[in-house]
C-alpha cells in the first residue's frame, strides 16, 4: 500500500465524450486543484474546438496545465508529453495543490504512471526508409520481421506499425523487449485515486454523433479550414485528429456535408469504442470503474473522491 504521505494525484479517464473534463472540473472547484491534460488531441493549439478541449470560461474557473500548448506541425507524442506532465505533477505539488489528471489517451497515461522502454535513437536512414513504405507493405514487412508486434497491431495503424518495425530494424531487438526494461514512471511517487468512466456504448455513441454536430455548430469547420491552409503533412498527429480528414475530403468535393457528418461520428464512435476496450481491460482491476455519467452539478465529490477531498 502506498503511503499517505506521498502526494495526491487524482486521475480521471475514459472514452472520448464520457463526461471526463465535467467531472474534473467540478473536482478542481471542490478542492482547489489543477486541471493537467492527458489526451493526445488537446495538446494541439489549433484543435480547441475538434478536439473538445476546455472553454475559456471553464478553463477561467479553475487552472488547467498542458492544454493547447502544442504547435500543429509538432508530432507530439507519449513520452514528450510524460516528461511535460511530470514537471507540469511536480510544480503543483511542490506549490501544494493536488493535480488531476484527466484524458483518454491511455498510452499517455501508462507512459507516465509505470514509464516508457530506453529505445535508443532510431537511425535516420531506417525511418526515413520505414516512412516510405505504403502500409501494406509495412505491416508485411513487420509479420517478417516482429511476428509478435504484428499480431498485436491492426494493420491500418500505421504509426504503431512503423514504430514497431523501426525499432527492430535499428535496435536488432523488439519492441516488446525493450518495454519491459520501462523505467522513470511516477507510480510509485505519488498516492494515486483514480477513476475509470466506462459509460454505456448505446448511450456514448448518442453522446458522440451530438457532440460532433455542436462542434460544427461552434466553429469546428472553420477551425479544421484555418489547419488544413496551413499545408501541413496529413500524416501528422493533430492532422490525423477525427473530423479534420473528414472535413478535409468534403472540402476536395468527395461527398456532400451530411457524409462527411456521418464518416466523423463513425471515427468518434469507432475510437470510442478502441478506448472504452483498452479502459476497461488494461489498467489494474482495482482501479473505480463506474458506468453512470456525472454532470457537474449531480456529481458527488466526496464519494467518488475521498481519498481526494478529505486530505485536502
Amino acid at each position: 500500500m502506498l503511503s499517505p504521505d506521498l502526494p495526491p494525484l487524482a486521475l480521471i479517464a475514459g472514452p472520448t465524450a464520457s463526461g471526463k473534463s465535467a467531472l474534473a472540473l467540478a473536482l478542481a472547484e471542490r478542492i482547489g486543484g489543477t486541471i493537467v491534460n492527458a489526451d493526445a488531441s488537446q495538446v494541439y493549439a489549433d484543435l480547441r474546438i475538434l478536439s473538445a478541449r476546455p472553454s475559456a470560461a471553464e478553463e477561467a474557473r479553475a487552472p488547467h496545465r498542458l492544454f493547447g500548448h502544442v504547435d500543429a506541425a509538432i508530432a507530439h507524442n507519449a513520452a514528450a508529453w510524460a516528461s511535460e506532465a511530470k514537471a507540469a505533477i511536480a510544480e503543483i505539488h511542490a506549490a501544494g495543490g493536488t493535480p488531476i489528471l484527466v484524458g483518454g489517451t491511455g498510452l499517455y497515461i501508462r507512459t507516465l504512471l509505470d514509464g516508457i522502454a530506453p529505445v535508443p535513437e532510431i537511425a535516420p536512414a531506417v525511418r526515413a526508409e520505414v516512412r516510405a513504405l505504403a502500409t501494406a507493405d509495412a505491416y508485411a514487412a513487420l509479420v517478417r520481421e516482429d511476428r509478435t508486434a504484428a499480431e498485436r497491431l491492426r494493420p491500418s495503424d500505421t504509426t504503431r506499425v512503423a514504430r514497431a518495425l523501426e525499432v527492430i530494424r535499428s535496435t536488432g531487438r523488439p519492441l516488446a523487449e525493450w518495454q519491459q526494461e520501462k523505467a522513470g514512471g511516477i507510480a510509485a511517487h505519488v498516492r494515486l485515486s483514480p477513476l475509470l468512466l466506462v459509460p454505456d456504448s448505446l448511450w456514448l455513441a448518442a453522446r458522440i454523433d451530438a457532440r460532433f454536430l455542436a462542434m460544427l455548430e461552434q466553429g469546428g469547420i472553420a477551425e479544421a479550414d484555418a489547419l488544413l491552409a496551413r499545408g501541413l503533412d496529413p500524416m501528422l498527429p493533430a492532422m490525423r485528429a477525427i473530423g479534420v480528414p473528414d472535413i478535409a475530403a468534403w472540402r476536395a468535393g468527395e461527398g456532400d456535408r451530411d457524409a462527411m457528418v456521418a464518416r466523423a461520428q463513425a471515427a468518434s464512435r469507432q475510437y470510442a469504442k478502441r478506448q472504452r476496450t483498452w479502459f476497461r481491460h488494461q489498467p489494474p482491476d482495482n482501479w473505480p470503474r463506474i458506468l453512470q455519467f456525472y454532470d457537474s452539478q449531480d456529481v458527488q465529490i466526496d464519494r467518488l473522491f475521498p481519498d481526494i477531498v478529505l486530505t485536502r
